[in-house]
C-alpha cells in the first residue's frame, strides 16, 4: 500500500517533468500548449485593459506603425517600434536560455524561459503601477514588459513543437482551423484513388481548436481578474508557470548538489 501511496503522490511530479523537461512527447507539447495559451490569453486581455494596447499582436504593431508613419504620428510609431523591440528581444533572450541549457544537457532548458516569464509577470503584478509611470522605449515600460513577456513565451512553445504550436496569437491556429475544416467538408468521389483523396487530419483540428477555446478562456479570466484585482491578477498565471516548470529546475539544482558533494 506505501508503495502504491508513493507512485500516486508522484504522478504529479512526474507529469510536470514530462510537461516541461527536456524530452519531448506530442502528448507533452500540446498540454503545455493548452496551460501556456490560457496563460497567454489572460496577460493579453487583463494587460489590454492595463496598457490599453494587445502586446502581443505584432502583426497590428506593425500595421500600426506603417500607418501611423503615413499619417505624420511619429510618436505613435516609435511607440510600435518599443513594443516590436521588446517583444523582439523576449524571444532572442529564450533562444539564449534554451541553447545555453541544451548545450549543458540541462533538464530544464525549456523551464528557464517559463520561470523567467513567471518572475516578469510577478513584476508586472506587484510593480505595475509604479512601471506605468516610467517611459521605456517610447513607450510606458509595463507596454514593453508585456511584449517582451509574449515574445518570450511564444519562442518557448515555437522551438519545443518545431513551430507546430503557437500561443501568443491564434491568427495561424485559426486559419489552420480553416484548412482543416476544409478538408472535413470536401467531397471526395468515389472514384477518386485512396492516395488522391483529401482527407481532414482530425486528432490536428481537435488540438487546434483546443488552444482557441483556452486561449478564450484566458482571456476571460485574464479580464475579470484587471477588472476585480487589478495588475495583481498576474501573480496568479506566474504560480501556473512556477509550477509547471519548477521540477526540471529542481532536478538540475539536485544533479548539480550530488556533483558538488562528490568533489
Amino acid at each position: 500500500m506505501a508503495k502504491e501511496e508513493d507512485g500516486n503522490e508522484s504522478m504529479p511530479i512526474n507529469y510536470a517533468r514530462r510537461l516541461t523537461g527536456r524530452k519531448r512527447t506530442s502528448e507533452a507539447n500540446r498540454h503545455l500548449g493548452f496551460a501556456l495559451a490560457f496563460v497567454a490569453g489572460a496577460t493579453n486581455a487583463g494587460g489590454f485593459l492595463a496598457v490599453q494596447q494587445y502586446t502581443s499582436h505584432m502583426t497590428g504593431i506593425v500595421s500600426a506603425m506603417a500607418d501611423n508613419l503615413v499619417l505624420g504620428v511619429y510618436d505613435l510609431v516609435l511607440a510600435g517600434a518599443g513594443g516590436l523591440f521588446s517583444f523582439v528581444t523576449g524571444a532572442a533572450l529564450t533562444a539564449v536560455l534554451v541553447n545555453y541549457a541544451r548545450r549543458r544537457q540541462m533538464h530544464s532548458e525549456y523551464a528557464l524561459p517559463l520561470l523567467l516569464e513567471a518572475f516578469l509577470l510577478i513584476c508586472f503584478g506587484i510593480l505595475g503601477a509604479w512601471l506605468s509611470r516610467i517611459e521605456g522605449l517610447f513607450v510606458p515600460m509595463t507596454v514593453m514588459l508585456l511584449c517582451f513577456i509574449m515574445g518570450l513565451q511564444n519562442a518557448v512553445i515555437t522551438k519545443l513543437s518545431h513551430a507546430e504550436i503557437r500561443t501568443t496569437h491564434i491568427t495561424g491556429v485559426v486559419t489552420d482551423i480553416g484548412i482543416e475544416l476544409g478538408k472535413l467538408f470536401y467531397w471526395n468521389r468515389e472514384t477518386t484513388s485512396k492516395d488522391s483523396k483529401v482527407i481532414a487530419d482530425r486528432g490536428r483540428l481537435k488540438v487546434l481548436s483546443l488552444l482557441v477555446l483556452f486561449f478564450f478562456l484566458g482571456g476571460v479570466v485574464g479580464a475579470l481578474g484587471f477588472k476585480r484585482i487589478g495588475y495583481l491578477s498576474t501573480v496568479p498565471l506566474a504560480l501556473v508557470l512556477i509550477i509547471l516548470a519548477s521540477v526540471p529546475a529542481f532536478d538540475d539544482l539536485a544533479f548539480l548538489i550530488r556533483r558538488r558533494s562528490r568533489k
